[in-house]
């Protein structure tokens, strides 16, 4: 699975890291959601577990 993640023009990391979340989680919760479900504007919503037990809600844009 191939991931790009938002970097915050601000401070040049990922805006995942200001949620305390890591690489790895997303994709545990993006190749095994619990729930699925359409966001706003063309984004999507997947909310799940990952391996480490945390339970997360990614929002995230598909490429066609």
């Amino acid at each position: 699975m191939n991931l790009r993640f938002y970097i915050d023009p601000e401070t040049d990391l990922l805006h995942i890291y200001e949620q305390g979340v890591n690489e790895v989680e997303v994709e545990d919760i993006l190749r095994k959601p619990g729930e699925d479900s359409l966001g706003r504007e063309g984004t999507r919503v997947a909310i799940g577990q990952t391996i480490d037990g945390r339970y997360l809600k990614t929002v995230y844009v598909p490429e066609p």
